[in-house]
């Protein structure tokens, strides 16, 4: 656990984590997912299986899109940018500039969030 909220900012929370995770592409975020839900402590074959993994996902062309996007606003400098990051996504867009279907996305995962929460309070 890295925070903590009370129940008046937790549907808040839910929807703009929600936002931000939709403003991904799908095989990225499947890519982070199907790491996180590993067990345990990763052994060196799986940290390797992990990089051999994500870095040539920066190579896909919605990646060098966002890359290209925050790379003029405070990108790797010590800045609001830098520290608050996650706020800021929501309003670089998709990174494939593609919205269709974006909204059901943000609804649907904003829904998924706030089941889960509800289940753990």
């Amino acid at each position: 656990m890295n925070r903590t909220l009370d129940d008046a900012n937790l549907d808040s929370f839910v929807d703009t984590l929600a936002r931000r995770l939709a403003s991904f592409d799908r095989e990225t975020l499947a890519a982070a997912k199907a790491q996180i839900n590993r067990f345990g402590t990763p052994r060196a074959a799986e940290i390797q299986s992990s990089n051999d993994l994500f870095f040539p996902l920066l190579a896909l062309p919605s990646a060098q899109a966002r890359r290209a996007k925050i790379r003029n606003i405070g990108y790797g400098v010590p800045s609001d940018f830098e520290l608050n990051f996650g706020r800021y996504l929501p309003a670089l867009g998709r990174a494939d500039n593609d919205d269709t279907g974006k909204q059901q996305g943000c609804q649907a995962a904003t829904n998924n969030l706030i089941a889960s929460a509800s289940l753990t309070r």
